[in-house]
């Protein structure tokens, strides 16, 4: 749906004694000034230890950071927040939450204090009418969102929220949930899905992650399927992964980092641009593709 269909349904949804109109919405987003079109991404984000590690990869971040205008504000989608229910988190000063294990005192060391923007969250939440989104007060920032916004911004001077995934809700609904975002687009919202699209932890080859873009086959031919759905803006076959086969299988054994895909596809127009970077494979099991829309 387009901005102008959008808003035009925004307006005629009917609410408890009074219509909502575009006054509210604008209301609510008063301290974010209006621009073109945000850009989309989808960051593959693949290791902790890209937080703090010099690679290809946070390059990547860095430069793709360089192409698009400096945000109002972030609203990040992270394979590391599952919950039962859709939240957005709503504090002033969200914590950078290490939700990790065995790694070196380096990283647990790293802040990210980017602000918050509870403006952004009531926003977010009243903008969703096909599911009801709460707010939370105690998450934070979790590694799939700080390890590579420090990329983006290091300054950590854009305010960040989280959204999080609703554990067991099939591909749908998190597509469809991400489409009723659109707005916030148009008001300097950069919006960020970060995951990984091939991601089997179980099946990593620890030994060659040293190894230059090796994948198994299966990796390498789902990675492969997978930005061909993406440049055919074939969703459905996306959505429908479960059903694409034994490579689909062994890339996506659990949803949480395939999902935020969906929200950046879903809100991706139908002319826009769509660009592939970072695209290699780590340690034969985990794809680092990530895509910039717009």
């Amino acid at each position: 749906m387009d901005r102008k269909a959008f808003l035009g349904a925004l307006a005629a949804l009917p609410f408890a004694g009074a219509a909502m109109n575009l006054r509210t919405l604008a209301g609510m987003t008063d301290g974010f000034k209006g621009s073109e079109k945000m850009p989309l991404l989808f960051l593959g984000h693949g290791s902790p230890m890209n937080a703090i590690e010099e690679n290809e990869f946070v390059r990547g971040f860095r430069d793709v950071a360089k192409t698009i205008p400096k945000p109002q504000a972030i609203l990040c989608i992270s394979a590391h927040w599952e919950t039962r229910g859709t939240f957005v988190t709503a504090m002033q000063q969200p914590r950078t939450i290490h939700d990790f294990g065995g790694f070196p005192d380096e990283l647990y060391a790293v802040r990210y204090p980017a602000p918050g923007s509870p403006q952004l969250a009531k926003a977010t939440r009243e903008l969703v009418r096909g599911t009801g989104i709460q707010e939370d007060h105690s998450w934070g920032l979790d590694h799939g969102a700080w390890s590579v916004l420090k990329h983006l911004y290091p300054a950590a001077d854009v305010p960040v929220i989280q959204m999080s995934l609703h554990a067991g809700q099939p591909p749908r609904y998190h597509y469809e949930l991400a489409k009723e975002l659109t707005a916030l687009r148009d008001k300097g919202i950069l919006i960020v899905g970060s995951g990984n699209i091939v991601h089997n932890l179980r099946r990593v080859a620890w030994d060659k992650l040293n190894a230059d873009g090796y994948g198994y086959d299966w990796a390498l031919e789902a990675n492969e399927r997978m930005k061909q759905y993406i440049r055919e803006r074939d969703h459905n076959a996306l959505l429908d992964y479960a059903k694409q086969g034994e490579a689909f299988r062994l890339a996506i054994p659990t949803p949480e980092h395939f999902l935020p895909l969906l929200y950046v596809l879903a809100l991706a127009g139908k002319a826009e641009d769509i660009g592939i970077f970072n695209d290699k494979a780590v340690g034969g099991a985990i794809t680092m593709s990530s895509l910039r829309v717009g």
